[in-house]
């Protein structure tokens, strides 16, 4: 129980203070980039060593697909990180509402008219898989190595601002489906019809770097 309280509560704070940052900065990218990169940061050395600061749907079933994680967890995690995401933003909907910024934004992912550049449908799937690719990649690689066991949480954290650099004007950057559930639900509209992107992309991309970090990182007999 004590993961799945720990995976609880790292979401709600990722989402609290990444998807606030977006929305009070007016979508700053250097500010929101920093926002989840720090984030992961943060909770990586506070509950890294109870649940392995998951906080991502993506990076568990990875795990999964490695067998470092069981089913059971799996539900788990994936419940409880559905559960903190919505708990982030319904914390950030109650600050938004006592300010004057509204709470017409809460830091949703989209295509089309919902993304700063208009990506395309084919465009979002495309980068939120490679953008998730590339992040679970990077999670799988320096937590498999028990000598980068110090810095794992800071390339990690680095990693996720990197990868929100680039994807922030195209679809907002998910590469976690629990902080893209959470506002679309919130939002409703466009934000929760396209919703199935954010969920289906990140686990597409959390699979494939499963598999080939499982191909490329076979123990030699």
């Amino acid at each position: 129980m004590r993961k799945y309280i720990c995976e609880f509560i790292g979401t709600a704070v990722l989402v609290l203070f990444g998807c606030g940052t977006a929305v009070v900065t007016g979508g700053n990218l250097v500010a929101t980039a920093f926002a989840f990169g720090l984030a992961i940061v943060a909770e990586a050395y506070v509950i890294g060593n109870i649940s392995g600061c998951h906080v991502n749907p993506a990076v568990s079933l990875a795990m999964l697909i490695s067998k470092k994680l069981n089913v059971k967890d799996f539900i788990g995690y994936v419940i409880a990180q559905i559960l903190g995401a919505i708990l982030g933003i319904a914390i950030l909907y109650a600050i938004l509402a006592s300010t004057s910024i509204g709470t017409d934004a809460l830091g949703a992912n989209g295509y089309g008219t919902l993304s700063a550049t208009n990506i395309t449908l084919v465009g979002a799937l495309l980068t939120e898989v490679i953008l998730t690719f590339v992040f679970v990649y990077t999670i799988l690689g320096v937590t498999s190595d028990e000598s980068k066991g110090n810095v794992a949480g800071l390339v990690i954290g680095l990693t996720l601002m990197f990868v929100h650099l680039i994807g922030i004007k195209l679809t907002g950057t998910s590469v976690n489906p629990a902080r893209s559930i959470a506002p679309a639900l919130f939002l409703g509209g466009k934000a929760l019809s396209q919703l199935w992107v954010f969920i289906i992309a990140p686990l597409v991309g959390g699979a494939l770097a499963a598999i080939v970090h499982k191909f490329l990182n076979v123990t030699k007999n």
